[in-house]
């Protein structure tokens, strides 16, 4: 019996610490998550659409900017062929999230299953940016729970606050590049991890020089020249 409360309550400190460092970890998440969310549950609730659409989309889609794009989407009346199509092209990147994902440290159908769905840019870059942090499969669950929490309680809040404001808010859609400005500074505050981020700025710069409309394109295209060439010179230099 003592063995039994022994066990309970070190399984127990032990979750309250793996929850401590997960809601450390995804602090710059809440803060482009919920003002981000609510932007999305005024936009949804603006364009006519029932104010418990905006929560119950963040809780069964949980795809940032493809939820911004499905609320004009569905709203124009787009084909599910076009809508199926955007989707694929929209969160295509997510296949190269997969390849460093850390799936084996998650054990069972369930808890793989909801890796799998909830792997997010921001969620995916937390993991990146932490690899001397000790991670496991419950802390990378509470990372991932935590992140969806902070985008269904914003969506909520925005739904629900979109009636008490004015309809010619500006400048709220910043949530979104605000959270990845504060995630690529945490990720470039390690040496180990500074490299990825000059390779990002400079790709940026090139993509504002020549890439004219085509801006995001030519940086995603600069990037991963730059990160191919790094990975074959390291490669080289190993060997």
């Amino acid at each position: 019996m003592l063995d039994e409360r022994v066990t309970a309550g070190t399984a127990r400190a032990s979750f309250r610490e793996d929850l401590a460092v997960a809601a450390k970890l995804t602090v710059p998440v809440a803060m482009g998550y919920l003002p981000l969310g609510a932007a999305f549950g005024i936009l949804l609730v603006s364009q006519g659409l029932p104010w418990f659409w905006a929560p119950t989309t963040a809780l069964v889609v949980f795809a940032g900017s493809l939820e911004f794009l499905a609320v004009s989407m569905v709203t124009s009346g787009l084909g599910l062929a076009a809508i199926a199509m955007t989707t694929f092209l929209v969160n295509f990147r997510h296949v190269f999230y997969g390849l460093s994902f850390p799936l084996h440290l998650l054990t069972g159908r369930l808890q793989r299953a909801y890796g799998v769905f909830a792997l997010t840019d921001e969620t995916y870059s937390l993991l990146a940016a932490n690899p001397d942090q000790e991670l496991n499969g419950r802390r990378i669950t509470l990372i991932q729970l935590l992140s969806h929490g902070y985008w269904v309680t914003g969506s909520l809040a925005g739904a629900l606050a979109s009636s008490a404001l004015p309809e010619d808010i500006d400048g709220i859609e910043f949530a979104l590049t605000a959270l990845f400005v504060v995630l690529a500074w945490d990720h470039g505050r390690k040496k180990a991890n500074l490299r990825p981020v000059l390779y990002g700025l400079a790709a940026s710069l090139a993509a504002g020089v020549v890439g004219g409309d085509q801006f995001l394109t030519v940086a995603v295209i600069a990037f991963l020249l730059l990160l191919v060439a790094d990975y074959t010179l390291s490669r080289s230099k190993r060997a």
